[in-house]
C-alpha cells in the first residue's frame, strides 16, 4: 500500500483532499494492484519560503521499473500542479520503501 505525504506552508490554501484523491486515482491508473494510498497532509506553520512538498513511497516491485516510475511521476506532476493555484515552490518525490520496511493492519486490543 503506497503512502503519500503533502507538506505545505501555512500561507497556502490547498484542497488537500482533492490532491490525495488525485494521487490515489493516478496510482491506480498506473498500477491497479497497488491498493489504497494512505495519505496525510501537514500544514506547516514555521517555514521560510512558500512551498509544497509531496512524497509518495511504494513497495519495490519488478514492474515498477524506471519507465513505470517516470510515467507515474509525469502524470502526478501534471495533475497535482493543476490543483495548486498560487505561486510557490513545488516538489514531488517518488521513492521506494527500504528493505526493512514492515506494514500490518492492526485490529486493536483483544478483549
Amino acid at each position: 500500500m503506497p503512502h503519500a505525504e503533502i507538506k505545505y506552508s501555512a500561507d497556502m490554501s490547498l484542497d488537500t483532499q482533492a490532491m490525495m484523491g488525485l494521487i490515489e486515482t493516478t496510482v491506480a491508473n498506473h498500477d491497479s494492484g497497488a491498493g489504497a494510498v494512505k495519505s496525510r497532509a501537514y500544514r506547516v506553520e514555521d517555514f521560510q519560503s512558500t512551498h509544497v512538498l509531496i512524497t509518495l513511497t511504494l513497495l519495490p516491485k519488478a514492474h515498477r521499473d524506471a519507465a513505470f516510475m517516470n510515467a507515474l511521476l509525469a502524470d502526478l506532476t501534471a495533475g497535482l500542479k493543476a490543483l495548486v493555484d498560487q505561486p510557490c515552490a513545488f516538489s514531488l518525490e517518488l521513492a521506494f520503501n527500504g528493505p526493512y520496511y514492515h506494514t500490518d493492519y492492526l485490529q486493536g486490543a483483544a478483549t
